[in-house]
């Protein structure tokens, strides 16, 4: 499609759906290992992002087929980033040790996300 008429390239849509679907499929997979190996702490840090992980799964994987415009493509990769950033941050405290400065900036982008997303739905 034509870049330069504000309509995004399939290409990006079609990394974002599937992005999505395993990102859903990784939340289940951490949800899982919070409930049934992680400590009490960990389980409830590992499943709250499990939780936004498969939510913004689920987003990306609805959306992105439909997505039309730079700002509705802008708001669905700031919610993949984001999620990367907030739930990796999350589980990279537990299963490697890092610290979880990054989580804020996570959250803070699937905020802007859902945002251009409203954004880009009144302009339609």
């Amino acid at each position: 499609m034509n870049r330069q008429a504000g309509i995004p390239s399939a290409a990006g849509r079609r990394i974002l759906a599937p992005a999505g679907a395993v990102l859903a499929a990784a939340a289940v997979a951490l949800a899982a290992y919070a409930s049934h190996a992680a400590g009490p702490d960990a389980g409830a840090r590992l499943g709250l992002a499990a939780a936004f992980a498969f939510g913004h799964g689920l987003a990306l994987a609805a959306l992105a087929p439909r997505a039309a415009g730079r700002l509705a493509m802008a708001g669905l990769w700031a919610m993949l980033v984001g999620v990367a950033l907030f739930a990796g941050s999350l589980a990279g405290a537990h299963f490697f040790d890092l610290p979880t400065r990054l989580a804020p900036m996570g959250g803070s982008l699937m905020i802007l996300g859902w945002l251009l997303h409203a954004a880009a739905s009144i302009r339609d």
